[in-house]
């Protein structure tokens, strides 16, 4: 965690001074010649990456929770309190399907495609075929949450500058060249981390880093980092890595709905 930290602050302190090596000599510029300030962008025509298109899981890791229902109590690696442990061994194996494991801190988890498309200026709309859902990811930050919890939530992004090549094996160790998306979501009602009932609950937040690669060959790649905090159920922070792989086009996207 602390070299984490350390990262963290050494990536914000070139992204100040690429700014003010960029930013300042305009301002001064500008003021020189009395011009006033240019216009600000809308989040879709000041995206530093571009995340459009269809994009499929590809399941390197995890494969055994991911690719079948594991069995009612496999919860390793989970962090979940006694609470939790004690939801997840109650799980009914005739519930396998629901919708509950399609909220939004389990729903990247799931094999699945992704079609992400711009809505408006200011939200990206994320839908999946697997479960058939649909997240929106809104860049005004005067927008109030809705006054009841939902199996989505509330999702407020914002973009993040890059500072650097991206690190090796599609972590977090630095930005992708360009910038990446931040997506902080509340307001859940609840769901399933896994297929087999591994619960978060209500009280849950997540926060989210969605970074675009390109790979040997002319892949593109998107690796979303997802770190889950609920007081209820887990003991600490849950923190998955789920890649995906971009597709020329939708021929392959095969919407499949879960159980209400």
């Amino acid at each position: 965690m602390k070299a984490a930290g350390t990262r963290d602050a050494l990536r914000r302190s070139v992204v100040t001074v690429v700014l003010l090596g960029t930013i300042v000599p305009a301002v001064v510029a500008q003021r020189a010649g009395g011009a006033g300030a240019p216009p600000a962008q809308s989040p879709r025509a000041s995206a530093p990456i571009d995340l459009t298109g269809y994009w499929v899981s590809i399941v390197n890791e995890d494969w055994r929770w991911r690719m079948v229902t594991p069995r009612t109590g496999d919860v390793a690696s989970v962090p979940l309190s006694p609470e939790g442990l004690k939801i997840a061994k109650s799980w009914d194996p005739a519930t396998d399907g629901s919708c509950l494991a399609y909220g939004a801190a389990g729903l990247m988890r799931i094999p699945t495609r992704l079609h992400i498309t711009w809505e408006t200026e200011t939200a990206l709309k994320v839908d999946t075929d697997a479960g058939t859902q649909t997240r929106r990811l809104l860049f005004d930050k005067a927008t109030s949450p809705p006054a009841s919890k939902s199996l989505q939530g509330f999702s407020l992004a914002e973009w993040e500058r890059g500072t650097g090549p991206p690190g090796r094996g599609g972590g977090r160790g630095s930005a992708a060249v360009g910038g990446s998306l931040k997506v902080v979501t509340t307001s859940l009602s609840g769901g399933w981390l896994r297929k087999n009932g591994v619960p978060y609950s209500e009280q849950t937040t997540m926060t989210e880093y969605f970074d675009r690669f390109a790979a040997p060959g002319g892949e593109q790649w998107l690796v979303i980092t997802t770190v889950v905090t609920d007081p209820k159920y887990l003991n600490q922070e849950f923190v998955t890595s789920t890649h995906f792989r971009r597709e020329p086009d939708g021929s392959k996207w095969d919407p499949t709905a879960c159980k209400p």
